[in-house]
């Protein structure tokens, strides 16, 4: 009997239209290696996943951002003995604090940007211009801001507390954009983002043409060793399971900063895991059958 997989999509953050799109291009990967397929939408309410995920032998969480990925979606699965794909509810809600995970990488030696928590508008910032700012538990760098100037700092505060209850004041260092994908035990390809804009923001992100990439990055044997070492050790520091993504910037000198861990990284054919499976050698299909055996 070919497997039930219940992929999950949808829900009611700002990534829900992410979150369509990563859902349809799982589907139609479960399909393709033989797998049952229903998808579920979830629309905020609990109910709407039970009555969906009576048959299925596992849930694929194909959401992005919110309750899909702070940890709470992970809780009711696991109260409700429903097995899925991705982190537990304990790594999910840590690594969307970004400030905690940052935290952690600092404590076993890896390098961060300075950074400070905003729990209201009218803490001092001690943080040197220029910096980012965005909301403490966001993705897809919605409400990201960076700052050059002091005529700036009061309309970025504004705009990231729109999105979350804490901010995230980070040093802007200037550099090469990183990212590292895991899957299981395997570490991909690392892959170098090259984007129009001063960071990878939303519109370089998810605008065809705005970026570009390259993976292999080009960059010293050493470094690279490092940077997937330093990724699984975060990996498993932070208790992720199934896979994950690291996002790092590297300064002029070589020097790699962690930014933070996505527990549930865009999963369609253009997204960047995919992308870094692809140079090596697994296709999209085989992704998502690996992550979905990594789980079972």
């Amino acid at each position: 009997m070919p497997l039930k997989i219940g992929v999950l999509m949808g829900g009611v953050s700002e990534e829900k239209e992410i979150s369509l799109a990563t859902g349809k291009a799982i589907t139609n990967a479960c399909r393709a290696n033989g797998y049952e397929v229903s998808n579920i939408y979830f629309n905020g309410q609990y109910k709407n996943i039970f009555n969906n995920v009576q048959d299925v032998d596992i849930v694929f969480n194909a959401l992005h951002g919110g309750s899909g990925e702070n940890g709470e979606i992970q809780l009711w699965l696991e109260k409700n003995n429903i097995k899925f794909t991705g982190s537990d509810q304990f790594s999910s809600k840590l690594c969307m604090k970004k400030s905690e995970s940052k935290a952690i990488a600092n404590i076993i030696g890896i390098r961060t940007p300075d950074w400070q928590i905003l729990k209201n508008k009218r803490k001092k910032i001690v943080i040197e211009l220029p910096f980012v700012v965005k909301p403490n538990e966001q993705g897809s760098t919605v409400g990201l801001t960076v700052v050059e100037d002091n005529k700036q700092i009061k309309s970025a505060i504004e705009l990231a507390f729109e999105h979350s209850s804490e901010v995230l004041i980070e040093k802007y260092i200037s550099g090469r954009e990183i990212t590292v994908s895991i899957v299981g035990q395997d570490i991909y390809p690392i892959l170098e983002i090259i984007p129009s804009h001063k960071l990878y923001d939303y519109e370089c992100k998810y605008t065809p043409g705005m970026s570009e990439y390259v993976c292999p990055a080009n960059l010293e044997m050493l470094t690279g060793y490092n940077l997937k070492k330093d990724t699984k050790l975060i990996f498993d520091e932070l208790g992720c399971e199934g896979y994950g993504r690291a996002d790092y910037i590297m300064d002029e000198r070589g020097r790699y900063y962690f930014l933070e861990m996505n527990t549930l990284p865009g999963m369609t054919s253009t997204s960047l895991l995919p992308k870094s499976a692809t140079a090596a050698g697994v296709d999209f299909n085989k992704l998502v059958k690996v992550i979905i055996e990594t789980n079972i």
